[in-house]
């Protein structure tokens, strides 16, 4: 089994020192001479996680499907050609774990806003809204996990019809790798949820959670979440509880 990392960033060196940890060696490859990668780059590779940026994923998933590979963890943000992604990977038989973000953490944040917004979205009085900061160097706003927070919420909330009727602010400043608060204001009191990144590792290993799920059983061509990721990881800490 060979994984190759593409983007040679913060998110790409951090899940290259993750696979290290594990005895795993990952090539790191950064941004191609051309407008993509040479087929040959993948040759003996089985997995490719994609760290790099939105536009660049379907010339790399291209790249990497021509030279045999067939299984992909996408951890880009902003992504916005997933239906053509899909297609092409279901015409190769591959399959990809796709998400805005990998962190095991905040996954489960995602679930603790849906259950939120259900509960509050039942009481009348409780306006919901949504901030999110990072780096200044951040191109997207709002964040890709800002958006699926935004899909959630607005999917559990009974009186929030789009995205556009929640109130969500983007901050972009220092370096801050990401913060997310979700919160519900009332006359009387204001409840708030806040998940803060101290670095990327979280992700990282998340990455390397959603390659071994890839790994471990065929899955159906096309893209996949990371909620089975996580179901999977859950059930087996009950397993072994």
């Amino acid at each position: 089994m060979q994984t190759i990392i593409l983007g040679d960033g913060h998110l790409g060196w951090a899940i290259a020192a993750a696979a290290g940890e594990r005895g795993e060696r990952t090539p790191v490859l950064g941004r191609p001479a051309g407008s993509r990668h040479d087929p040959t780059a993948f040759l003996g590779a089985d997995l490719v996680v994609d760290a790099t940026t939105a536009a660049a994923v379907l010339p790399n998933v291209s790249a990497a499907l021509e030279a045999g590979v067939r299984r992909f963890v996408i951890a880009t943000t902003g992504l916005t050609t997933r239906d053509v992604l899909d297609t092409e990977l279901r015409a190769h038989g591959a399959s990809a774990v796709v998400a805005p973000n990998l962190s095991v953490g905040v996954a489960l944040f995602a679930r603790l806003v849906e259950t939120a917004a259900d509960l509050f979205g039942a009481v009348e009085g409780y306006d919901p809204y949504l901030l999110e900061w990072h780096r200044r160097a951040k191109s997207d706003r709002p964040s890709g996990t800002a958006l699926e927070l935004s899909r959630r919420i607005v999917a559990h909330h009974p009186r929030l019809s789009t995205a556009a009727d929640l109130e969500t602010v983007s901050i972009r400043a220092g370096s801050s790798p990401g913060m997310h608060l979700v919160g519900f204001d009332a006359d009387g009191e204001t409840i708030e949820l806040r998940l803060t990144a101290r670095d990327r590792r979280a992700y990282a290993i998340g990455a390397l959670a959603a390659a071994d799920w890839l790994r471990q059983a065929p899955r159906s061509p096309g893209i996949h979440t990371f909620d089975p990721v996580v179901d999977e990881l859950l059930a087996r800490r009950v397993a072994a509880a």
